[in-house]
């Protein structure tokens, strides 16, 4: 494929997603959820030697509603996943593809210049990444 056929991760990435701080807790993490129409919290980093971190609405369910944990209670930081799979906003959707299969993930964020620039998910990927391919 030639550079000018590639697709990248910056071409399909979206903005489907909020930033929120890993002390918040997981009632004002769905709230805010919520009011920003996302399933995606990105945790921001604490300094500048930090990592991002990531909540999913199935990391919610999953660390506490199962766990019948009171959302009031509980700190994000304490079910967040960190330090989360990213990728870059240059590198060719396939390899995004590849990485997600081989970690078993279905998202990341997009990083560029050390701050998140979007979201790239399996979604984006087939449903942007693919269109001039089928067209």
């Amino acid at each position: 494929m030639k550079s000018e056929n590639l697709v990248r991760n910056h071409d399909v990435m979206s903005q489907d997603y909020a930033m929120i701080d890993g002390l918040q807790t997981v009632a004002d993490a769905i709230e805010h959820a919520v009011t920003s129409k996302v399933n995606v919290l990105f945790v921001n980093k604490r300094h500048d030697d930090d990592e991002f971190g990531m909540v999913l609405m199935s990391d919610i369910a999953k660390k506490v509603l199962a766990q019948d944990r009171s959302p009031e209670r509980v700190n994000v930081y304490e079910i967040m996943v960190k330090p989360v799979l990213s990728v870059p906003g240059t590198m060719d959707v396939r390899y995004s593809a590849r990485l997600f299969e081989r970690f078993g993930i279905t998202k990341a964020p997009v990083i560029e210049s050390g701050k998140i620039a979007g979201l790239v998910s399996y979604h984006d990927i087939v449903l942007k990444g693919m269109i001039n391919k089928v067209r």
